[in-house]
């Protein structure tokens, strides 16, 4: 019967506003809770329905119920409270939950984040943890600064981490310049020949930069859209935090706020890969091109150097500065050692290179493993990755004597042979041998360059 009576009842008041009406009680909706089914209802109407039929059906299309407990349905509320009249409104602001009781509601459901009356309601929040407004007060107001503190912990990181992503991708804009102009200093020479060869080695160096801007690029976009999202949260959270007692209580909605995921930290391989363009450039179009070049066996790979490094254009070619340039600090890049690695890595075979160490003052050239530490002061020993032999302040050493060689070398021999495991240094003008590791290794290893401050203008060359 009284499902008939509210099907003639929604029939005559559809033209006004039927989705804003319980089916039970015939009423614009208090506290709507909304079923599986779609059908909405008070939330009082259908826990006395309920209770009466025995059985946690809808009273309107009679199909079973599958929750446990209903949640209101704040924005359905919100309707309802905007369709009253402002007087209604300010009765039911003043009336907290339940309108039967217009006296000041003094308790809080923080399990449902919602005022309770005393009167009408308690019994229903029995197994609910139910509190004094002035302690709810308190303990949400507290959630609220605890989630606020994350939040503003979260900006500060995303901030830092943009900023890193935004350093990366400005430095490899430079080193797209650099390759670039190299290049067309490279191709100028022998134009009328290698046009065609000149515009495959810019496209290279464009589709690499293309290939970086793709990785930083959208990194930078979802922290953009992150730092978006916790700034909107903040700002919620402080709104509500300056409110008066009763308007932060009876306007209280739990934080919907969580931390978004940060992209992560930079990896490996995001720079330009500096080398690759410009490595033995010159051997290269020398093989299309059918004259003789000269090639270089090593290349500096620049994405490792310490920032007191000057690699060449053609990254043959090693300086120091006392200027500290400001480069973004990439997992290749050592920190503090003032050294840079070559490009290509050793793991088999027996591979040789020359350097030029001239008369400069301060040096160690050898070989390093690829797991070396390159954010410390490691010493250059075996036990920790490195296999050199060094000039310093007029002595020769190697990881744990001094060497005593009568005639200075201007050029040294670097020889690996990752099959017998030995590093072998030669002064390069009689072959006379100078020093020789013996040791096992068991990863990749790359040329290793290490030079110090000099008063006069000097290089270590790579031949």
């Amino acid at each position: 019967f009284l499902f008939k009576e509210s099907q003639v009842y929604f029939t005559q008041v559809s033209a006004v506003d039927d989705d804003l009406t319980c089916a039970v009680c015939l009423d614009i909706f208090k506290e709507p809770v909304t079923l599986g089914c779609h059908h909405s209802f008070c939330h009082s109407c259908l826990e006395s329905h309920w209770d009466q039929a025995k059985a946690k059906t809808c009273p309107v299309c009679k199909r079973k119920s599958s929750k446990d407990n209903t949640i209101i349905n704040f924005a359905l509320k919100q309707r309802c409270i905007a369709k009253q009249s402002p007087e209604k409104q300010s009765s039911e602001r003043r009336a907290g939950a339940c309108a039967a009781h217009p006296e000041t509601p003094s308790f809080f459901c923080l399990d449902e984040a919602r005022v309770v009356c005393p009167v009408c309601e308690f019994s229903r929040h029995i197994q609910h943890t139910v509190v004094p407004l002035e302690q709810a007060e308190i303990q949400l107001k507290q959630q609220l600064l605890t989630e606020l503190q994350s939040l503003l912990k979260h900006r500060e990181e995303a901030q830092s981490l943009h900023q890193l992503y935004k350093n990366l991708r400005q430095h490899s804009e430079k080193q797209a310049s650099v390759c670039e102009a190299h290049i067309r200093a490279e191709f100028s020479r022998f134009r009328r020949f290698l046009q065609e060869e000149e515009e495959l080695r810019l496209k290279a160096v464009r589709e690499e930069q293309s290939r970086q801007a793709q990785t930083v690029n959208p990194e930078l976009g979802r922290i953009r859209v992150t730092l978006a999202s916790v700034e909107q949260s903040i700002q919620e959270l402080q709104t509500q935090l300056q409110r008066t007692q009763e308007d932060f209580i009876f306007s209280y909605k739990p934080a919907q706020t969580h931390s978004p995921q940060l992209p992560p930290q930079p990896g490996p391989g995001l720079l330009l890969n500096q080398a690759g363009l410009l490595g033995n450039l010159a051997f290269k179009v020398w093989q299309k091109m059918g004259k003789i070049v000269q090639f270089s066996p090593v290349i500096l790979d620049p994405n490792t150097a310490h920032s007191n490094l000057r690699p060449s254009e053609d990254l043959t070619r090693l300086g120091t500065s006392q200027d500290y340039l400001e480069f973004p600090d990439n997992p290749e890049r050592f920190s503090k050692c003032v050294c840079v690695l070559g490009s290509e890595e050793f793991s088999s075979g027996t591979h040789v290179w020359d350097v030029e160490v001239g008369d400069h003052p301060h040096w160690f050239i050898g070989v390093a493993k690829e797991s070396v530490d390159r954010k410390g002061e490691p010493h250059l020993r075996p036990e920790n990755g490195f296999w050199c032999l060094a000039f310093y302040k007029n002595d020769y050493l190697t990881a744990h004597k001094t060497l005593f060689i009568s005639k200075c070398p201007k050029k040294v021999r670097v020889q690996l042979n990752c099959d017998k495991g030995t590093v072998s240094f030669y002064d390069l003008s009689d072959m006379s041998p100078i020093h020789t590791y013996k040791d096992s290794f068991t990863e990749k290893l790359f040329p290793y360059f290490h030079i110090g401050p000099s008063k006069v203008t000097s290089e270590c060359c790579v031949l």
